[in-house]
């Protein structure tokens, strides 16, 4: 009966070990990428044509990092939203359509804030 119980202590504290640093890690890609968006957002309302797609790029290349640890315990349609809208918002910068990539770029950091309100640890989401 002992060791049941320890068994069961030891895998209680592993998931949720494991949950919080899912959390931690989760919070802190979705709070940088949404910040590479805000800083791509002033560039774009700038017109700034270098330092966009600069960023453009950078954004990208952090978001293909994260999306494949991320894809590990979050829903791939939550996570293909984000990469619709920042491919979307990449077209429309190449096109010079300014105004639609703020739009999108908008739309990928809603999609983002709801991802991590979605995966929180939190009454509302356990029940």
């Amino acid at each position: 009966m002992l060791k049941e119980m320890w068994i069961c202590i030891v895998i209680v504290v592993l998931i949720l070990g494991l949950d919080i640093f899912t959390q931690n890690y989760t919070k802190k890609s979705m709070n940088k990428i949404s910040e590479m968006l805000a800083n791509l957002k002033v560039e774009i309302l700038q017109t700034n044509k270098s330092e966009i797609t600069k960023k453009v790029k950078e954004i990208d290349n952090n978001w293909n990092k994260m999306h494949d640890k991320l894809a590990y315990y979050i829903e791939h349609d939550e996570l293909e939203k984000v990469d619709t809208a920042i491919v979307t918002m990449k077209s429309y910068i190449e096109t010079e359509d300014y105004s639609s990539a703020v739009a999108e770029l908008d739309e990928g950091k809603f999609v983002l804030e709801h991802i991590q309100k979605k995966n929180a640890f939190n009454l509302q989401n356990v029940f």
